[in-house]
């Protein structure tokens, strides 16, 4: 029988575990990373450190990697067996998934013969359902665990999967790696709270709250800026190629945020970063156009504030200030609860006392007061 991609996977007929914890069948909902292999193949060496950076990284999504010794040459069983018991010893001391030996040559033929994979190291990915999802080198297993985990790989057009199984998958997963994450920050445990949405950064790509926080992380936590220009920049990217506002905004807030120290980034890479995100923001939501500015114009300002240029900062508030009273209905209490950060901001720029109705804003003030109906108006700035 022809072993392919959407085919159900082989048992695992193995009588030798030489590593690990023995695995006599495959279980339902769980995925499988099965990987033949060979003491004598140099590329089969590199492999295993990459297994086990996978097996550590997706330990909590339901991941079981296991590695098959099938191909140890014209030894005898016993002389295998400690040829391969000594390279294990010697280059994999803290293995973290279980090694079978396949002396009988059973899987070697029922897995690779029936797939006609005939090099080593040969892997094959067992979906949640017990199918093959993929055959083949490790140079796409990370993108193939990630779509298999989160249910979105396809091997065949009949290959349908369930959305419903898919969207329930995707929630345990995201509470399992919430939970980890946060009891991680709780604890100032910046390392584990990373890896943790490293995971969701790789299992769900589109999922931006994930994305943000490991790029929070690295920046504004750890300050590791090697590790974080990197994820910074292609979360920018992916924000502009998509061209959602909400991508563009929460990137921007990285990078110019308030809430933020960025003594630590370097200003030219900041600067060039806000400068496009800016730009993308402005040309989805012109200055001649009737959108809410309130909700886009703030963050764009802050930018334009900061790389100096002042008179677009004012404008741009001024613009989101004067959105608040369009003729599109909103509700008070949103407006009530927006109106004060946006004076502030403007009475911050221009450099003196702003008012709007009977609010007043003086510089550098967070305290917003009702202005007294018969007190002088010095400075008196009426947006």
């Amino acid at each position: 029988m022809v072993l392919q991609m959407g085919s159900p996977a082989p048992s695992i007929n193995v009588e030798t575990w030489v590593r690990g914890e023995p695995i006599a069948h495959f279980q339902p909902g769980k995925v499988y990373v099965v990987e033949f292999w060979a003491t004598g193949s140099e590329p089969c060496a590199a492999a295993m450190h990459h297994l086990m950076q996978m097996q550590e990284r997706f330990k909590h999504s339901g991941l079981e990697v296991i590695v098959v010794a099938a191909h140890e040459g014209a030894l005898s069983t016993v002389e295998a067996r400690v040829k391969l018991d000594a390279w294990l010893t010697e280059k994999c001391s803290n293995l973290n998934f279980p090694i079978a030996f396949d002396h009988t040559g059973q899987m070697k033929k029922r897995w690779m013969e029936a797939s006609f994979s005939g090099e080593f190291p040969i892997l094959f990915v067992i979906d949640a359902d017990g199918r093959i999802a993929y055959i083949g080198h490790a140079t796409r297993l990370n993108e193939v665990l990630a779509r298999v985990l989160n249910g979105r790989w396809r091997t065949s057009d009949a290959s349908k999967v369930d959305s419903k199984r898919i969207a329930e998958r995707e929630q345990a997963l995201t509470k399992s790696i919430n939970r980890r994450f946060w009891a991680a920050v709780r604890k100032e445990d910046w390392e584990t709270a990373l890896s943790a949405v490293e995971e969701g950064s790789a299992l769900m790509p589109d999922d931006i709250n994930f994305r943000l926080a490991q790029a929070h992380v690295l920046l504004h936590r750890m300050q590791d800026m090697p590790a974080g220009l990197p994820v910074i920049r292609q979360l920018a990217r992916d924000a502009i190629e998509r061209n959602s506002e909400h991508w563009l905004l929460a990137t921007l807030d990285q990078l110019f945020g308030p809430a933020h120290d960025h003594s630590h980034f370097p200003s030219h890479e900041r600067f060039a970063l806000g400068k496009e995100l800016a730009e993308h923001i402005l040309a989805r939501n012109p200055l001649q156009g009737d959108g809410h500015k309130f909700r886009t114009y703030p963050a764009v300002a802050r930018y334009y504030h900061e790389s100096g240029n002042q008179d677009r900062a004012i404008e741009l508030i001024e613009f989101a200030l004067k959105s608040l009273d369009s003729a599109d209905p909103m509700l008070d209490e949103l407006k009530q609860h927006l109106l004060p950060n946006l004076l502030q901001a403007l009475a911050n720029y221009k450099g003196e006392e702003v008012y709007y109705g009977a609010l007043c804003a003086a510089p550098q003030s967070n305290v917003l007061k009702a202005r007294s109906q018969g007190g002088p108006r010095r400075k008196h700035k009426r947006v």
